[in-house]
């Protein structure tokens, strides 16, 4: 594990052999949802050994409809995702968009994460390197891993070496993407920690009725695919009723079924 990790796990008691989990609701909707999640998950993660990284996004500025939920107000959320963190002793992680939105959210969490449509945008790279953050950056769906070379290089030449890549998927058509396990290989030649997103991966986009469709029935299948392909972490949304979730509902894992997942994983995970 890299030194910048085990710093972010410093507060937990996890075995340094297993995969670590990025996990949480695709959104902040309240103070309930955000607490329920992070302590089901939190305590599931500390019974397993699995090193846990609580995720909420505190905005969406990705929405395909005008009409869809972007967030109860960005400083509301920013605390909560902090005090969820707190609360539970977590490191925790959300999405920015712009550049001047990295220094603001680093002084709530410790993982800024890079959208995938926006893994090329310099300045904003440059902005989260410059927090002295770590720079969680997802592989865009139109990039392969060997071109994810450009982004970890802007990244290091802004002074930030503490990089996460995360695989979610390659465009495949109009309305799918596709896995490409061999980006897995790829990416960690850049010499950085790799990902696998298991519910974005599975999203459906361009959909008619302006909502992004998605398979999370497979989300499992991802999932031990890449324990299987090496990825030293795993990235998940869940929600305790993604039918009612107000981002993502499409592609969550329902929070009970994530126990169960990561003891198979974990079986996976010893045995490669």
């Amino acid at each position: 594990m890299e030194p910048f990790l085990k710093e972010l796990f410093s507060g937990q008691s996890y075995n340094e052999k297993n995969f670590f989990l990025i996990a949480g609701p695709c959104v902040v909707e309240s103070e309930n949802l955000v607490m329920e999640v992070a302590g089901k998950v939190s305590g599931i993660c500390k019974s397993l050994g699995i090193p846990y990284i609580f995720k909420a996004s505190y905005r969406k500025a990705n929405r395909t409809s005008a009409s869809s939920f972007t967030g109860i107000g960005d400083d509301n959320a920013l605390a909560l995702v902090k005090k969820t963190g707190q609360q539970f002793g977590l490191p925790t992680t959300s999405d920015i968009h712009a550049h001047d939105e990295a220094a603001p959210a680093a002084g709530y969490i410790d993982i800024l994460q890079i959208p995938a449509f926006l893994c090329r945008q310099t300045d904003l790279l440059v902005a989260a390197a410059e927090t002295g953050k770590v720079v969680n950056v997802k592989k865009g769906q139109f990039l392969s891993g060997p071109a994810m070379k450009f982004t970890v290089e802007k990244i290091r030449k802004a002074g930030n070496d503490k990089i996460i890549l995360t695989e979610r998927g390659t465009t495949f058509g109009y309305q799918d993407l596709v896995v490409d396990y061999r980006n897995i290989p790829w990416m960690q030649a850049h010499g950085v920690p790799v990902v696998m997103d298991c519910t974005h991966s599975l999203q459906q986009p361009n959909q008619t009725s302006g909502i992004t469709g998605g398979n999370p029935q497979l989300i499992g299948t991802i999932a031990k695919a890449a324990i299987a392909a090496g990825a030293e972490g795993l990235f998940i949304e869940t929600h305790p009723d993604p039918a009612s979730a107000k981002s993502d509902g499409a592609n969550m894992l329902q929070l009970d079924l994530l126990e169960p997942l990561l003891k198979q994983l974990l079986k996976i995970k010893e045995a490669v």
